[in-house]
């Protein structure tokens, strides 16, 4: 099965960080990209995401498009990157996930629309 894994956090936390703290934090990311296959994990594919403020938002009703700068949802967490993971079931990519930093993270199931 292919997952997708979304880590959110408060981009003050990176912007805040010291040197020390954001090489932890790809320390970790490291770690996390290493270790995945131990649990049956594949990593394919992922990304960091330039920040919130970056964000185009459009909105489709019926043939008119809405354009928006910034996010859809203003929250204290914003999407600051993505992996796409391969892997046997839910269970071993919540126990990779274990050793990424400190995010919120979301894993939802990509449909197999074949």
């Amino acid at each position: 099965m292919k997952f997708v894994v979304l880590l959110y956090q408060d981009e003050a936390v990176w912007q805040d960080a010291t040197p020390e703290e954001q090489e932890r934090y790809l320390a970790e990311h490291d770690a996390f990209s290493a270790r995945a296959s131990e649990h049956g994990c594949t990593i394919v594919g992922g990304e960091a995401l330039v920040g919130v403020a970056s964000a185009t938002t459009v909105r489709r009703r019926g043939e008119q498009l809405d354009v928006t700068e910034g996010p859809f949802a203003e929250t204290t967490e914003q999407l600051g990157g993505f992996y796409v993971v391969e892997a046997p079931d839910l269970d071993a990519v919540t126990e990779s996930v274990r050793l990424l930093p400190e995010y919120t993270v979301e894993i939802r199931p990509v449909a197999d629309l074949g």
